[in-house]
């Protein structure tokens, strides 16, 4: 018997043995790896790291316009196409008013402020007795009208002869009386054309010179207009090079008519770009060339002399035509001490007077043509791109002393 339980317990432990040999097994055996998540099309695609190899670019199948679907709804439609953008029109050319008789149409503009001066002397003149002190305020009248002492003594003088000759005095006598002398003060014997017909082959060559603040760019390029005004093709050295705005302005005033204008680099040398200037108008056959110079002020040697520079290498091309100088009419007795200095470098030929439409003070005609022994060829009116007229002298005392 106890045989037999022995047996029995032996046979348990062995049974137990296996089993447990089975379950262990089962526990160290690998389950199956779960099956791939789906992929997160939200995500970003993952960036390369560092020492990952670049994956061999794959070159696909193009496929033509006619293998590629179109969706639905959309056989037929209208394609949009980009209009190409429109080109910036050209501006348009300008035909610039005519010269002959501007002064004349411009007359009651420049009376309004010039006949101050006129009917103060008719009035003085006009009283019944022609004292010591009316003759002094004769005098004042005059040199506060910038006429200057000079002339004024000389008008006053043969003024106190003829009305002492003449006796009554109506106001129509007086009128004429007036009239004659200051005529006889500003000259009628002048050649006061711009000069751009050379004898012996074009183009004409002007100089515009004068100090900072005259209107010098201005009127170079209302001298344009009236040129082309007169039949004449222009070309335009901006030699101006001090000063980007003077080289826009002109290059704007020339783009209006039509001239061809030459500029150089900003605070380039003047002297080459009003050189390349002529040798431009030279080649391309054009009738005038005007220089534009930059404004020097007359205290300033340096600037000067280099004004001078380039009145000699544009005369390497061709003589200089004329030698233009621009003055503020408002400067009175100043601008005579400038005309002098730019007379002493460049050998003036003409004057502008600018700005004669703002002040009362036309006696500044007479002063400068007495100084410089050289004509007033042009005189500016008013900001018009026309106003720029030739200096008539009848126009001018006529409006000067009103009707």
């Amino acid at each position: 018997m106890e045989t037999v339980i022995l047996v029995v317990v032996i046979a348990l432990v062995v049974i137990g043995a296996l089993g447990g040999l089975i379950v262990g097994s089962r526990k160290r055996k690998q389950l199956p790896p779960p099956p791939p998540a789906a992929p997160d099309i939200t995500a970003p695609p993952a960036e390369p790291h560092v020492g990952d190899e670049a994956e061999t670019p794959r070159e696909e199948p193009r496929r033509t316009i006619e293998e590629v679907d179109l969706p639905e709804g959309s056989a037929g439609a209208p394609v949009a196409v980009e209009e190409p953008p429109s080109l910036v029109e050209a501006p348009a050319i300008e035909i610039p008013e005519p010269t002959a008789g501007r002064l004349v149409r411009l007359r009651a503009r420049l009376s309004r402020s010039q006949n101050a001066l006129g009917k103060g002397l008719l009035t003085l003149l006009s009283r019944e007795h022609l004292d010591e002190d009316t003759w002094e305020e004769i005098e004042d009248t005059l040199l506060t009208a910038d006429v200057g002492v000079q002339p004024t003594q000389e008008l006053v003088e043969r003024l106190r002869e003829r009305v002492k000759v003449l006796g009554t005095r109506t106001p129509d006598e007086l009128r004429g009386l007036l009239r004659e002398e200051l005529l006889n003060l500003l000259g009628t014997d002048f050649d006061r054309t711009v000069k751009t017909e050379p004898e012996a082959s074009k183009p004409g060559i002007v100089m515009v010179v004068g100090v900072n603040g005259t209107g010098k760019t201005t009127t170079t390029g209302k001298l344009a207009r009236v040129l082309v005004a007169d039949g004449r093709t222009v070309v335009l050295g901006a030699a101006d090079t001090f000063r980007a705005a003077a080289t826009e302005q002109l290059q704007t005033w020339g783009d209006r008519v039509g001239a061809f204008t030459v500029r150089g680099p900003d605070g380039g040398d003047p002297a080459s770009v009003a050189f390349d200037a002529v040798k431009e108008g030279k080649e391309m056959g054009y009738d005038v060339v005007l220089i534009d110079t930059a404004g020097r002020l007359h205290t300033k040697t340096g600037l000067m002399d280099e004004l001078g520079k380039v009145k000699r290498v544009v005369e390497k091309h061709a003589p200089l035509d004329e030698v233009l100088l621009v003055l503020d009419a408002t400067t009175g007795q100043n601008g005579l001490v400038q005309a002098r200095v730019f007379a002493e470098v460049v050998d003036i030929t003409g004057i502008v007077l600018t700005k004669l439409d703002g002040t009362a003070k036309g006696g500044i005609v007479i002063a400068v043509q007495r100084e410089l022994g050289v004509p007033v060829k042009l005189v500016g009116l008013g900001e018009g791109a026309d106003d720029l007229a030739p200096f008539e002298p009848e126009a001018f005392v006529d409006a000067l002393i009103g009707e």
